[in-house]
């Protein structure tokens, strides 16, 4: 049975959330998408988690709508844990799963000890990355902790400004309970496999999202026997050849090249370290980017597999390819238009980036959405680089340097990027 999971997403009680990310809304959605299990998110905040009690019955572990919702929630929360190693403070996120909100009220119940739950969706925790999963495995073996987004500059596991080197420099004794890691937008399996101390490890991808229009994104493809919180799990922890993930293309991201916002600067990994970190505008350390971070931890080059290598797909969002294919803003009301002409005439958005014959969409909408899409399966359009907050910018590859900033033609000329850009 073939189950399509996005494990990761924040509720409204979450900072920079949207107030739509109610139940009722993610299952519109996720229908939409073609998510089969979607993400609770933020179970630790109380208001949230009575939420799901009042609108949720249970299902094998799993829970739906009481009004006879097909899409099936999993118990989820986001936790950022605060401690001290080697003398640096070291704030690091985890993705937790659960099997039940009996669990999750226990859980809760033990991490308010820690930190303050009614501040924030994505509470912070006073406790190392090894206090949190014995704190979560001490209610369940199934209960899972995964690193969350493990590349991102700040808060994540080997993030740069607050991570660390190896896995177990974060979880200590506790290590053999992770049995997952999360990829992030900015960072994808081949960028994952150069690091070869990850191979033991299930590669899981999410949205992280906190709009409903984002969930999806990106998301896991899983085969299991049987629809439940126990199969996903068991096939996460013990089978990870069941575990077929869909990723954007890492320079989607907002953090995969190293720079700096402010000043408009957006620069490769070689280029980054040339400039020792330091923006040439304005002298301040550039956000180390993911790409220069995995550089500095892998131990394989470029190219290398496992010989247990993970499947996956590499797609951009369908709003993201349309609005390639008409040279459009992807909020313009012309691609949004295109976009809901598409799911009602083809289904959910992931059959239609993987599956929808090209011949099919090129006779309802046109040889131009259709060679995006073709293109787009084939990783084959062109994304300018995300950095330092900012999401990286599909284009169609025709664009003329009349249309480019003044600060990207200025950084162009002056540090020869026409390569990388």
């Amino acid at each position: 049975m073939r189950v399509v999971a996005d494990l990761h997403i924040h509720g409204p009680y979450s900072r920079a959330t949207s107030r739509n990310m109610d139940f009722k809304t993610l299952e519109r959605y996720a229908e939409i998408k073609g998510i089969d299990v979607i993400a609770t998110g933020d179970f630790t905040h109380p208001k949230w988690r009575e939420g799901m009690k009042n609108q949720f019955v249970e299902e094998d572990g799993l829970y739906r709508l009481k009004d006879g919702g097909k899409i099936r929630f999993i118990i989820s929360g986001e936790v950022c844990t605060s401690s001290i190693f080697r003398d640096r403070a070291r704030r690091i996120h985890h993705l937790i799963l659960l099997p039940s909100l009996e669990v999750a009220d226990q859980v809760s119940e033990e991490l308010e000890k820690r930190g303050d739950l009614t501040a924030d969706g994505r509470p912070m925790l006073m406790m190392s990355g090894a206090e949190l999963v014995e704190t979560v495995m001490d209610f369940g073996e199934l209960n899972m902790v995964i690193p969350a987004h493990i590349w991102t500059p700040w808060f994540s596991l080997f993030g740069d400004r607050g991570g660390v080197d190896r896995v177990e420099e974060c979880y200590d004794d506790q290590t053999p309970h992770i049995y997952a890691i999360e990829t992030g937008l900015s960072s994808d399996p081949p960028m994952n496999w150069r690091v070869s101390a990850l191979d033991r490890f299930t590669l899981v991808s999410n949205s992280d999202s906190h709009s409903p229009s984002k969930i999806g994104r990106e998301a896991n493809i899983i085969e299991v026997d049987a629809l439940s919180y126990n199969d996903l799990v068991e096939a996460i922890m013990r089978h990870k050849e069941r575990v077929t993930t869909i990723e954007v293309e890492p320079a989607f991201g907002k953090y995969h090249w190293t720079g700096h916002r402010n000043c408009g600067v957006a620069v490769p990994p070689e280029e980054a370290v040339r400039m020792r970190g330091i923006c040439p505008v304005c002298g301040k350390r550039m956000t180390k980017g993911v790409a220069e971070r995995v550089e500095e931890l892998s131990d394989r080059p470029p190219g290398s597999k496992p010989p247990d290598a993970q499947s996956f797909h590499k797609v951009l969002p369908l709003i993201d390819t349309i609005a390639v294919a008409l040279r459009k803003s992807p909020s313009s009301s012309e691609v949004v238009a295109e976009y809901w002409k598409m799911v009602n005439a083809f289904g959910a958005e992931i059959r239609i980036l993987l599956e929808v014959p090209v011949e099919s969409i090129r006779e309802k909408h046109g040889n131009d959405i259709a060679e995006a899409i073709m293109l787009n399966r084939e990783n084959r359009i062109e994304v300018e680089p995300g950095y330092d907050g900012v999401y990286g910018k599909p284009r169609d590859g025709n664009r003329a340097e009349s249309d480019l900033g003044s600060k990207e033609r200025f950084f162009r000329k002056r540090f020869n990027l026409e390569d990388y850009i």
